[in-house]
């Protein structure tokens, strides 16, 4: 080690050849003379050493030589004055944005030399265990991969001021997967009371590095928003990012407390990257939240939510002091968020109901306020539950209160059959009128009620909600409250009272 060592190429025959030295099968880019010559020999010089020659041409070509090993060996110790590579300068290749990426996104692959120091390299990529063409830098970027960008990557540096190379790389795996998908889940459900909290959570499918999120409202055509369309180009909704929805690592946006105008039809999407690549949006996500005093209610004739197709029905926004400015909206199973059909100011009007009006309907205002959610289900002749319905409230029914449930035929008037009325999937009663009356009605009464006729079939299952007399109470009194703030300008006092079974009567606080 220290010493002088020159290798030559020697060719039989012909003058002009031009030369290419290999050491370890690896071609060094500067020794182009018969003579390479290494000035003083370090153990980083051994290895196993080939040359070969060319015509000036480049068309003719000897064969390569018979391979010489060079073996330094350390017998004067003085390997603390080479500056030797070892296996601390091995290279090393880092991928980003991530490892897993998907068509279309841009991606940067560095090799970095550890322990390198402030040595210049030149740098050799491999991919498949391939020369990887044209790239000599650390570091380069495919500006939208491809799936034939997959595969494993390598690379390994090579020292400017005399030609050693580092040890190679470990293999790095670049995965190239379908376009991303933003996927939203909310929890802990749907549908909500007044003064819950929710939490939506937006994730990517099969990665999770590097990304940040925001979240929309699906809303009904408007100009300059993002509309969305199905996969066969039908729109079905604009999307409006939400005002306070930060562009932050960390998928989840939590309302808390939710109110009425909280109710709609949400998506996101996700972002990484520079320039930012783009997930596609999220599958829309209702969340339906029912207030205590809403300033609006939805009247809907026939009062009901089961429907037979072919049927009419309306459906009003009633209670605001400004008709004009609210409007029936509806969520269909289809994923379609739209202003209802035959909308005249706040009144939605449907002549002949088709399976495609199923969904879940609201009034909204252009100030973004809303009433309470309602489920509307329409049954064909085709359909498992396609004659038999049940007529049962579509609002919370209060305690104390009279009810009465209805089985009803498409053809038939329901005096003429008999019913069974099942709750929770057990039989309740059996009648000959096809009604089924609770004379005062408990809290013990709310649950999953529908009715069969031996004959004709049985109906979809719907769910009755019984509030408290003193909720009923307190709603009544919030809505008098701001009734009457929009009749006076002096003071307004309150006074509810609430009949119940009976003839007895109650009364709210003075």
């Amino acid at each position: 080690m220290g010493e002088r060592v020159t290798l030559t190429c020697e060719i039989e025959s012909g003058d002009y050849w031009n030369y290419e030295w290999y050491k370890n099968n690896y071609l060094l880019s500067d020794a182009k003379r018969k003579e390479y010559e290494i000035s003083t020999v370090g153990q980083y010089h051994a290895g196993v050493y080939t040359c070969k020659g060319t015509q000036s041409t480049g068309r003719i070509y000897t064969h390569t030589s018979a391979a010489v090993k060079l073996t330094v060996s350390d017998f004067n110790n003085s390997v603390g004055n080479c500056d030797c590579l070892t296996e601390s300068n091995k290279a090393m290749v880092n991928i980003k944005p991530d490892k897993q990426v998907f068509k279309g996104e841009p991606v940067t692959l560095r090799c970095d030399i550890q322990a390198g120091g402030d040595t210049e390299w030149t740098y050799s990529w491999y991919k498949d265990d391939s020369l990887y063409p044209n790239r000599r830098t650390q570091e380069f970027t495919i500006s939208s991969v491809t799936e034939s960008n997959a595969g494993k990557y390598t690379c390994r540096g090579e020292r400017t001021n005399d030609l050693q190379k580092s040890e190679i790389s470990d293999a790095v795996t670049l995965t190239v997967s379908d376009v991303a998908q933003a996927v939203l889940r909310v929890s802990p459900q749907s549908w909500l009371t007044e003064g819950d909290s929710v939490t939506l959570s937006c994730e990517v499918t099969g990665s999770s590095t590097g990304w940040t999120f925001s979240w929309y409202r699906a809303v009904p055509y408007r100009q300059g928003l993002k509309q969305i369309r199905d996969a066969h180009g039908n729109a079905m909704y604009d999307v409006e990012l939400l005002s306070d929805s930060r562009r932050e690592a960390g998928g989840s946006y939590t309302l808390s407390p939710a109110a009425p105008h909280h109710t709609g039809v949400y998506v996101c999407r996700a972002e990484r990257g520079e320039p930012a690549y783009q997930t596609q949006y999220s599958s829309p996500q209702p969340l339906w939240i029912t207030g205590t005093s809403p300033p609006v209610s939805l009247i809907i004739t026939p009062s009901r939510s089961q429907h037979f197709s072919g049927h009419s029905l309306s459906l009003s926004c009633e209670g605001q002091s400004d008709p004009t400015g609210w409007r029936v909206r509806r969520y269909t199973h289809s994923g379609e968020v739209s202003d209802c059909s035959s909308v005249t100011g706040s009144t939605c009007n449907i002549s002949s109901l088709s399976t495609s009006h199923t969904g879940v309907y609201w009034c909204q205002s252009e100030s973004g306020g809303g009433s309470d959610p309602l489920n509307v289900t329409v049954h064909s002749e085709s359909s498992l539950f396609g004659n038999v319905i049940l007529d049962s409230p579509v609002h919370p029914v209060t305690e104390g209160d009279s009810l009465t449930l209805r089985c009803l035929y498409r053809s038939t008037k329901p005096s003429n059959l008999t019913a069974d009325f099942y709750r929770d999937g057990s039989l309740l009663q059996t009648q000959t009128t096809g009604e089924m009356i609770i004379h005062t009605v408990s809290k013990s009464d709310a649950g999953l009620y529908h009715c069969k006729h031996p004959e004709k079939g049985e109906s979809p299952k719907s769910w009755l909600s019984v509030r408290g007399l003193l909720q009923f109470i307190q709603f009544r009194s919030s809505s008098l409250s701001a009734q009457s703030a929009q009749q006076f300008n002096g003071s307004v006092s309150i006074f509810a009272s609430v009949h119940r079974a009976g003839g007895q009567m109650l009364q709210s606080p003075r």
